[in-house]
């Protein structure tokens, strides 16, 4: 009970201070750029933010939003069209995104799993090529409002300062941890990572701003 009323303190001490996130960005129609309308509410965007959670490893955003603009500005963010399309001319079109090449590779794969038309589980998710455990979790709960906490450097990073997890411990441990001390709630998972996103990119750097951080209180951290 402890840990959960810690958990809840911090998510709603960050949504009153960030507001809503309105998170995964998707393309609006008749617009080629990505926007934070409050998620996915068809088959096409869900299938752009599966391609955005690809796009966006080992990059910003910013990047991986480039990318996906490009893709929409040459009619080709779906998975038939991605499919057709050579492999090195999908990097092309994606270079922003860096590791263009290789991510080409993992849209294809990607865009054949959506034209299976199956039921998309994180099981078969981890089945395919250059997906691992956040993409998936960033797929299943971002794409589909499947309860599922996404774990990446910022959660290792904000809460491993605040002595709340071990920042080594496993993807599996800490998401683990998460999903175990908080209301299993879609909503609230997406929220929540999208503020610490936000925190992480406003205060808790690799070198922390403290001084004005709104959480400093609980954390008590005055520098690396």
């Amino acid at each position: 009970m402890r840990e959960s009323l810690k958990l809840i303190n911090i998510f709603n001490i960050l949504k009153r201070y960030y507001g809503p996130r309105n998170w995964w960005p998707v393309t609006p129609p008749g617009k080629l750029y990505p926007e934070y309308t409050g998620g996915p509410e068809n088959s096409e965007q869900r299938f752009e933010v599966a391609v955005g959670a690809i796009l966006t490893q080992n990059t910003s955003w910013k990047n991986a939003a480039l990318a996906i603009k490009s893709l929409n500005e040459s009619n080709n963010l779906n998975p038939e069209a991605i499919m057709r399309i050579e492999n090195k001319q999908l990097g092309k079109i994606i270079r922003s995104s860096g590791y263009y090449n290789m991510k080409a590779r993992k849209l294809k794969v990607l865009a054949g799993y959506f034209l299976q038309k199956i039921e998309t589980n994180r099981e078969s998710l981890l089945e395919l090529y250059g997906i691992g455990p956040e993409t998936a979790d960033s797929i299943l709960l971002y794409a589909f409002n499947k309860p599922y906490f996404v774990i990446d450097a910022y959660t290792r990073r904000i809460f491993g300062r605040m002595k709340i997890i071990d920042a080594d411990d496993s993807y599996e441990a800490i998401r683990e941890y998460f999903e175990t001390n908080l209301p299993f709630e879609s909503w609230l998972f997406n929220e929540y990572h999208a503020l610490i996103v936000e925190h992480a990119k406003s205060f808790c750097r690799k070198t922390p701003l403290c001084d004005d951080c709104p959480i400093s209180y609980i954390c008590g951290l005055t520098g690396d």
